[in-house]
């Protein structure tokens, strides 16, 4: 299934992705293919469970077409925004 990426805290290591069919689906970092970094608005493949706790997407990937400029962050962008994000939160 297709989606787009709604919210996604990398810091907390979850989010939400609406799926092709209008629901909403919870993404835990450890359901992103090895090597896939997801921000708000990526368009995305993924599976979709349903589980005791509700709709999940599993192996969860960058969808083709869209380029590393448009969603795909690098590692290191990852990262520098983590530590932007710890720096605000410190400075409040």
């Amino acid at each position: 299934m297709e989606g787009r990426v709604k919210w996604f805290n990398v810091k907390k290591g979850y989010g939400f992705i609406e799926g092709e069919d209008g629901q909403d689906y919870f993404v835990h970092h450890n359901s992103l293919v090895k090597g896939t970094f997801v921000r708000e608005n990526d368009r995305v493949t993924f599976e979709p469970a349903e589980t005791e706790r509700g709709k999940q997407a599993q192996n969860v990937a960058i969808a083709e077409g869209q380029s590393t400029a448009e969603g795909q962050s690098t590692e290191e962008e990852t990262e520098e925004e983590t530590e932007e994000e710890t720096e605000e939160e410190t400075e409040e």
